[in-house]
């Protein structure tokens, strides 16, 4: 009895041993002074009350084009979005890091799988083979059922999930971020459109003025009040002012071509869009709580956040490796010389066992790797705080401009409406013979670079609006909190990353 007791100690500490033996050993290899000090900042520590300030304001919608009254601009931005080559990589990315977030789910469970082979052998009479076999060909049958199972015990395999998972985020977010590139960047090429046609508009005008001030200066030629000089001066303004509109045509198809392309369409398409008519947009006010809130709102952020959180899961992966991998596997099946001793009780084959893997020495390969996680890590997190200060200084930028624009329209405004009135009572003059023509040319330089600088600091002040949207994420909001951990999960857990 105490040999057979002495036996099962003997036969059930031996594997215990082993593990014990299996985690000294891994020790050989180790982490000891890998870490990173780098954290992602919080939008709350940066000074912007005084550059953003809370104005009770909303935040944008998805459809945030709609505010300028303009159905075509909708139908453009859809349109785009429909069929951009831009938008199908962002999708195409997107896809990929599903698809490895697959993979990497199903890392974290057993595998299962089966298999059968008939292999006709002429077995060798000199070998360990005994008779009848030897000298003879036999055809051999194999079938078998088989399972494995890592025993994830660092967490190597969950982490790696939860790492594949967060970059699916991220490219989600990115691919959102195409959609607001590209949906502003339509707007804007359609303010610019919408900025020509006015500008056009302004010009053709000048011809006109400049044609009727060439016809009067044509009659106080004819009645000897106007010499030759004048006349051929009108006729040089009016030449001018023709080359000014057809340059205007030219930037006009230009940006027709630019829209095209932007649509995801040939140069004929831009050709097609008719003359915009957008409004002025809604009032501008900054939503409250936006520092804080703006980390949820803008695509960029988020995808620079879940950058930051794959990273960090990268580093735990990196660790595991450090530890022993122990794989348990199995088969059943069937093995037999002949067809007709193939399906007997007497063919049945089965093992198990477990197998063991020991980092003891790589050579540093393991640091290497592990110092390379971290660096990741580290240009992610700082990838992030530089995408967030950018993102604040966007907001306050656009801000500053509409505000800046707004004053400067009112006194345009009024210095067009008086260059308008001197150029009208000039032209009264000119025709009355009581002034000069010079007189009538400067009032239509000071109306024509009024005009322009009206229409100008309209069009600007919408493309302003357009990029304040944007800048506030043009009605994003991050849901991928839905399935995984709050979106302030990685800020939480970075700060653990030693």
């Amino acid at each position: 009895m105490q040999t057979q007791k002495s036996w099962r100690t003997r036969r059930f500490a031996g594997p215990t041993a082993s593990i014990l033996v299996a985690a000294v050993l891994a020790g050989c290899a180790n982490y000891a002074g890998i870490k990173s000090d780098k954290h992602i900042a919080d939008a709350n520590s940066y000074a912007t009350t005084q550059s953003i300030p809370a104005e009770q304001g909303r935040w944008p919608s998805v459809d945030w084009a709609d505010q300028f009254g303009d159905a075509q601009l909708k139908t453009l931005i859809g349109e785009a979005l429909q069929g951009s080559p831009s938008l199908e990589k962002a999708q195409a990315r997107v896809a990929a890091a599903t698809a490895f977030s697959e993979g990497a789910s199903a890392n974290t469970l057993p595998q299962v799988g089966a298999g059968y082979s008939a292999t006709r052998q002429r077995f060798s009479e000199s070998t360990m083979i005994p008779p009848p076999f030897a000298g003879s060909w036999q055809s051999e049958h194999k079938a078998f059922i088989n399972a494995s199972y890592e025993l994830d015990l660092w967490g190597k395999n969950r982490e790696a999930l939860k790492s594949a998972v967060s970059a699916m985020h991220a490219s989600e977010a990115e691919s959102e971020q195409v959609k607001l590139t590209l949906s502003s960047a339509i707007a804007r090429a359609y303010n610019e459109l919408a900025r020509l046609y006015a500008l056009h508009g302004i010009t053709r005008d000048e011809v006109k003025q400049r044609g009727e001030v060439l016809r009067v200066t044509n009659g106080r030629v004819s009645a000897g009040l106007d010499t030759e000089v004048e006349m051929r001066t009108a006729e040089a303004n009016l030449a001018a002012s023709e080359v000014a509109l057809s340059a205007l045509d030219g930037n006009i198809q230009r940006t027709r071509y630019q829209l095209g392309a932007l649509l995801g369409q040939g140069p004929d398409r831009g050709l097609a869009i008719a003359r915009p008519a957008l409004g002025a947009g809604d009032e501008v006010r900054l939503p409250d709580n936006l520092p804080a809130d703006l980390i949820s709102r803008r695509p960029d952020i988020v995808a620079a956040r879940w950058r930051v959180d794959a990273h960090l899961h990268d580093i735990k992966v990196a660790k595991a490796e450090f530890y022993p991998d122990i794989n348990l596997g199995a088969m059943i099946g069937l093995d037999a010389f002949g067809w007709g001793r193939f399906l007997r009780a007497a063919s049945r084959t089965a093992s198990a066992g477990a197998a063991i893997h020991l980092p003891i020495f790589d050579g540093g390969a393991l640091r290497a790797q592990l110092k390379g996680r971290y660096a990741e890590f580290d240009f992610a997190v700082a990838n992030y705080n530089e995408t967030l200060v950018n993102a604040l200084t966007d907001v306050a930028t656009q801000l500053a401009d509409i505000r800046a624009i707004d004053t400067q329209i009112s006194n345009a405004a009024r210095s067009d409406t008086a260059a308008q009135r001197a150029l009208a009572l000039a032209l009264a003059q000119y025709k009355a013979g009581l002034t000069t023509q010079l007189t009538v040319l400067n009032a239509q330089t000071n109306a024509l670079r009024s005009s322009q600088l009206v229409a100008d600091l309209r069009m600007t002040r919408r493309d302003r609006q357009i990029a304040l949207a944007a800048a506030l994420g043009g009605g994003y909001t991050d849901t991928s909190a839905d399935t995984s951990a709050d979106t302030s999960a990685p800020i939480k857990q970075a700060a653990l990353v030693r």
